[in-house]
């Protein structure tokens, strides 16, 4: 951020604070959701949405929000890393990040800070909810939630003292330990709560030719403070701070499609990060509310692999490789290579808004308004160093490339909340956006492109009575376009356009049988116009012998999803309980076909899109068999879903049963949890290599596993 910029934004964290005062965050309870301007009950919240608690997270020993995110419908994760990073809502989202800059559909915010570059940093230790927001979300969050938007919420200070202590063993020597306290350091004025957590483990590979367990170790260390002063009646300033130092090997995946690795060179998934928001809430009047926040994070990130997964002495100078049909069709054996990615990112944001207050609604005192003003800087500089050997030579060749991209945005929304009636509301909302970027590269490329984007949404929430709310709303959100960096791709693939969206979707929130049946039901329909569809072509190496596979953008001129999510959650009596979602999900693209595809025959048009699976559900149940005791079960599962737009290789459908019995006395609970029970396998990320005399892959998918099973010990202490 600029001098001038933040001076700006200094300023006005002390002249014009913010955060909604007339709710304040030790008032709320836990299904408080901050989806909107002001904050809300999730069940009166029109718009679609999941929510999962500290008590959800903990039941399934959840370190990372990767282990949360089948519970919510129409929501799907890709791997390619450590850890699932790379999300996508209603099949909307990226894969995967390599050279070329991210600009991301899915928003990630961690108290108020912006990760949607980088999803490694969601861990959940003294996380107090998770929120999942489907659709776009233009008006709130802009360019970020063209999708939608997931958001964690660490747990608040109070006045009161507050400890937790929790210690995890599990296997495959999986060991957690964590600490949190909370309380008054100035009795009703100053208030704070401070977390460190740490997560170890050999991760689920075992490493055949370097004779070890642990390339795919994770090693997670995440400390949270968060300080809240009650400066007046009026005022409130809030300080979150987050240390982040994560150090997971990479090496997912094999030649043959299982858990037993060959790599000589295993790589790396490691985050560092400082990072903190700055927020205030003063109450001017009883006319007008201000808000206030600024937000920095600087990270240091490294992503590597061994880029043949396996050992040059694997395959001698006179060997003939051939396919894995056996038909004995010849091609190049495999290189030895290694590629590396350390990117340095800093992201700067200043917001500043004005909401109404009781006595501030305009149009005859039947509506609420809000206006705001956001900027956004942020900057990645990238050094890949990659270098390879031919099979048949030690002379080991590389080459190291460098890129630079910045990015600006400043944008001003609003929105009107207005009574139409006791029971009708209308919700206007409107977002002006204007998008900066600056790329250049040690290749020469350069690009510095810009643009004007809007969304916004226009919605109707009907209460039809205490117990029902219905609701449609039409919105509209939108991404920045970009440049395929990649040198070796044609011309007429170098840049690719802005994509924007038409949501139309209509719900029912209800509460059933006095309260004891809550249930949610959203159906939507969306139009993307210009919809950024990743692809990929080979090409030959840099260095060394083979065939690179690179990935790049383009814009499809028209692709539609349809589908449904619905929710329930009924607490039959006193001992039973019973939780399930469903999604379905109809993702196509509509009279597109790239001519660069890598499989012949791969036809796209009426194709679903990659990583939207046909359907997603959860069943679950708790039941509270005596005193203190309470057993959790539940089964979650998906349809197929293609890995990638260039190709026809699939996913298997699955479905994964976890369990937890847990025994709690006094401030003392111990919990036994296990997660993918029957230890079955799924993909969470998969490539396609078509045979060819130039390539050094067999024909077929390759594919990175899901977590296999996991059982583990917890034992906590709340105070």
């Amino acid at each position: 951020m600029n001098r001038s910029t933040l001076a700006l934004a200094i300023a006005a964290v002390h002249l014009s604070p913010a955060a909604y005062a007339e709710i304040t965050p030790t008032d709320l309870p836990s299904m408080i959701v901050s989806a909107d301007f002001r904050p809300n009950l999730a069940h009166e919240t029109p718009v679609s949405l999941t929510t999962i608690d500290a008590e959800t997270i903990e039941s399934r020993g959840a370190q990372h929000i990767e282990d949360v995110l089948n519970l919510a419908p129409n929501v799907n994760v890709s791997s390619g890393a450590s850890r699932g990073q790379y999300f996508q809502i209603r099949g909307i989202g990226e894969r995967s990040e390599f050279q070329a800059p991210l600009n991301p559909s899915v928003g990630l915010y961690i108290d108020g800070i912006d990760f949607s570059r980088s999803g490694g940093a969601a861990t959940l230790f003294d996380i107090e909810s998770v929120e999942v927001l489907r659709g776009p979300q233009g008006t709130r969050y802009g360019a970020n939630g063209m999708a939608g938007t997931i958001n964690l919420k660490s747990t608040e200070p109070t006045n009161d003292f507050a400890m937790k202590l929790e210690s995890t063993l599990a296997t495959y020597n999986t060991r957690a330990v964590g600490i949190a306290v909370g309380g008054a350091l100035i009795d009703n004025t100053l208030l704070g709560r401070f977390s460190v957590h740490s997560h170890q483990s050999d991760g689920y590979m075992d490493n055949d030719f370097l004779g070890r367990d642990n390339t795919q170790n994770r090693d997670e260390i995440t400390a949270r403070a968060h300080l809240k002063w009650l400066v007046s009646n009026d005022l409130t300033i809030d300080l979150n701070v987050l240390h982040l130092n994560i150090d997971n090997g990479y090496d997912a995946f094999t030649l043959n499609n299982s858990r037993n690795s060959l790599s000589d060179q295993p790589g790396k998934d490691a985050q560092n990060t400082n990072a903190f928001a700055l927020k205030a809430d003063y109450r001017a009047n009883d006319k007008v509310q201000l808000q206030s926040s600024i937000s920095y994070s600087k990270s240091n990130l490294e992503y590597s692999y061994d880029d043949d997964w396996s050992y040059k002495s694997q395959f001698p100078v006179d060997a003939t490789c051939t396919d894995s049909d056996d038909d004995n069709d010849a091609f190049t054996c495999p290189y030895s290579g290694y590629d590396q990615y350390k990117r340095k990112r800093e992201n700067a944001a200043f917001e500043l808004r004005a909401l109404s207050n009781e006595n501030g609604r305009i149009f005859a005192n039947t509506t609420d308004w809000t206006i705001g003003l956001y900027i956004s800087e942020q900057r990645q500089n990238l050094d890949r160093t990659y270098y390879a050997n031919a099979i048949d030579s030690e002379t080991v060749t590389g080459y190291v490339s460098k890129n630079t991209y910045k990015t600006l945005n400043t944008a001003l929304y609003g929105q009107l909340d207005t009574a139409l009636t006791e029971k009708l509301k209308l919700i206007s909302g409107l977002r002006a956006e204007y998008w900066e970027a600056d790329y250049k590269d040690s290749a020469g490329l350069s690009d510095d492109p810009n643009d004007w984007m809007f969304g916004g949404k226009l919605g109707l929430e009907y209460q039809l009575n205490d117990d029902h709310m219905a609701f449609t709303t039409l919105s509209r959100g939108y991404k920045a376009g970009g440049i395929n960096v990649e040198p070796r791709i044609s011309d007429n693939l170098r840049s690719f356009d802005t994509e924007s969206l038409w949501n139309l979707e209509a719900g029912l929130k209800s509460f059933w049988l006095d309260g004891d049946l809550v249930t949610s039901v959203t159906a939507f329909y969306t139009r993307r116009s210009n919809a950024q569809i990743k692809s990929s072509i080979s090409v030959p190496k840099t260095s060394g012998s083979g065939t690179d596979f690179v990935d790049y953008f383009v814009n499809a001129d028209r692709v539609r999803n349809i589908g449904l999510e619905a929710e329930l959650n009924w607490s039959i009596n006193e001992k039973y309980r019973v939780i399930a979602s469903l999604g379905l999900l109809d993702a196509k693209l509509e009279d597109y076909e790239n001519p660069e595809l890598l499989e012949e025959g791969t036809k796209l048009s009426g194709r679903r899109i990659a990583h939207a699976p046909a359907y997603q559900f959860n069943l679950g149940g708790e039941y509270y068999f005596a005193k203190g005791w309470t057993f959790k079960a539940n089964m979650e599962g998906k349809d197929e879903f293609y890995y990638s737009n260039s190709h026809n290789a699939k996913s298997h459908s699955y479905v994964l049963y976890n369990a937890s019995i847990e025994y709690k006395k006094d401030e003392w609970k111990v919990t036994l949890w296990g997660r993918n029970l029957f230890d079955k396998d799924y993909s969470t990320r998969g490539f396609y290599f078509g045979i060819d005399p130039s390539k050094s892959y067999a024909e077929e998918a390759y594919t990175q596993y899901g977590d296999p099973r996991v059982v583990g010990l917890t034992l906590s202490y709340d105070y």
